[in-house]
């Protein structure tokens, strides 16, 4: 049976951020835990242009400081906008350490 890109994918964030797939839970939990982090995983074939830009747009003006995007949705209130940034951004300036013990600097796929 083949594996779905989605599982894939999953699993690879789960490595990444040193923390393991909960499997098929739905609305139950989030798709990877860690000691820490609670994540949802999605999966699609295209990211809207306007998001990339937006990050380009941070990591330009960001010299050594950690870029992130604040997304507000009109009408809500601040504390339920939603901050978007690089996984390698994260990793490095969050120190996510991979299983084999290694601290992962960013520079790995």
């Amino acid at each position: 049976m083949t594996d779905k890109t989605w599982k894939q994918v999953e699993r690879a964030i789960a490595v990444r951020l040193n923390g393991r797939r909960q499997g098929a839970v739905g609305r139950r939990g989030p798709d990877v835990l860690s000691d820490w982090l609670a994540v949802e995983v999605k999966h699609r074939r295209r990211l809207p242009q306007w998001l990339k830009t937006a990050l380009t747009q941070a990591r330009c003006g960001a010299g050594e400081r950690l870029p992130i995007v604040v997304l507000h949705e009109a009408g809500l209130r601040h504390a339920d906008d939603l901050v978007l940034m690089r996984l390698a951004d994260f990793e490095l300036w969050f120190a996510a350490v991979r299983p084999e013990g290694e601290v992962n600097d960013g520079t790995n796929g």
